[in-house]
């Protein structure tokens, strides 16, 4: 998760998302470098040259060159998305529906596995827990499975988004979007409501949990007993 004064991204936690960091941080670090390069001979250089000061050659340069650019952009861009809307044989199946101010989960391969996730009120966090970002039943995933998230709304506009999992999705009432991730190693992750939904928007938070596949298995049966 984000930590005070971070400058970069959080640290991916699946295939896609590792994807999406290397590409642009690397888009990133070349444009930058090529602008910095221009801006220090501009400032370091005492030449100047009449023909360049009005010339075809350079116009057509700075125009064509950009193009070029973006065109080199959109090429792994395009990979990258289709990769994001690539749903092949889940594992496990999840319903996320956006309520004023909470989300339901609805594990949709069990019978009735089904809870309500609210945020823990700061007053009663715990020593190590992060305010605004705890929530008291967390959705719980194994870990280096194809998961696949079905998310809707019931009142109004939400956004169901995991920054380390290179996942957001809207929540729309009356309408069913669905999206996948995969979770490369164990941990907790943290995400939030991306759309503003009322009052209490800063109050959703989003954990997921991953954990080793015989974990998950007890943590359901457990949760279907106590049902």
């Amino acid at each position: 998760m984000a930590f005070p004064s971070q400058l970069g991204f959080q640290d991916a936690a699946s295939p896609v998302m590792e994807e999406l960091l290397h590409f642009a941080l690397m888009i990133v670090f070349m444009i930058s470098t090529l602008v910095l390069y221009f801006i220090i001979a501009l400032v370091t250089s005492s030449l100047t040259n009449k023909f360049i000061l009005d010339s075809q050659e350079v116009e057509i340069m700075w125009t064509v060159l950009p193009a070029i650019i973006l065109i080199l952009i959109a090429l792994p861009s395009l990979r990258i998305l289709y990769l994001m809307d690539e749903i092949n044989d889940p594992h496990l199946t999840i319903k996320a529906m956006g309520h004023q101010w909470y989300w339901g989960y609805e594990y949709t391969d069990y019978e009735s596995l089904e809870f309500d996730s609210y945020m823990i009120p700061t007053q009663d966090l715990a020593p190590g827990q992060f305010r605004l970002l705890e929530a008291d039943h967390r959705m719980i995933t194994p870990v280096e499975s194809p998961i696949r998230v079905l998310v809707s709304a019931e009142d109004v506009l939400h956004s169901w988004a995991v920054p380390s999992l290179g996942v957001k999705m809207d929540a729309v009432p009356g309408r069913l979007n669905q999206t996948a991730f995969i979770t490369s190693r164990p941990g907790v992750f943290y995400g939030q409501c991306s759309e503003i939904c009322g009052a209490n928007h800063s109050f959703m938070p989003i954990v997921v949990e991953a954990v080793p596949l015989q974990q998950f298995e007890d943590w359901s049966t457990l949760m279907l007993q106590d049902a």
